[in-house]
């Protein structure tokens, strides 16, 4: 499980905003609905790393955050799912 520290409630994060992740500071681009499954949304806040002009994506379910919160690295075309462990905002 992933520790999740919030300042703000997740829906207020918005672009120029950071985000640690493990400790390593990124910042948000956008946030949006990813899918839309009816009944509950799976969100997306697309990240970078200024430094090193990378893309990263946090995904979670709007209605289950600390549960189902995950970090994904832009590989090419597609993004590939980190193992982490704190998430701060």
């Amino acid at each position: 499980m992933v520790s999740v520290k919030a300042t703000k409630p997740v829906e207020k994060i918005k672009k120029g905003d950071h985000i640690k992740v493990d400790g390593k500071s990124y910042e948000v681009d956008s946030q949006y609905v990813l899918i839309d499954h009816g009944h509950v949304k799976e969100m997306a806040i697309e990240l970078f790393d200024p430094k090193t002009d990378k893309d990263y994506q946090i995904r979670y379910f709007h209605d289950q955050v600390e549960d189902s919160i995950s970090f994904w690295e832009l590989k090419e075309i597609v993004y590939e799912q980190k193992e982490i462990e704190k998430v701060e905002w």
